[in-house]
């Protein structure tokens, strides 16, 4: 199925990236993805990133998905 760029809460996206994970782990491995990646990090403070908001802007996903590539 083709990936679809779109708004997606985190834990949607953080089991798409982490399947065979809890929703917990998932959602933490993803955030230390995020957090140890300068370029990516970067790029989402330009965007006004939100670490508390509970979902992914297509753009933030787009910005993801650029430097993690499709889950």
């Amino acid at each position: 199925k083709l990936f679809q760029l779109r708004a997606y809460s985190k834990v949607e996206l953080a089991r798409l990236y982490n399947p065979d994970q809890c929703i917990t782990i998932a959602l933490q491995t993803l955030a230390r993805w995020i957090r140890m990646n300068p370029a990516l990090m970067a790029e989402l403070e330009e965007v006004k990133y939100n670490k508390y908001r509970r979902v992914f802007t297509p753009k933030e996903v787009g910005i993801v998905i650029r430097h993690l590539g499709e889950p």
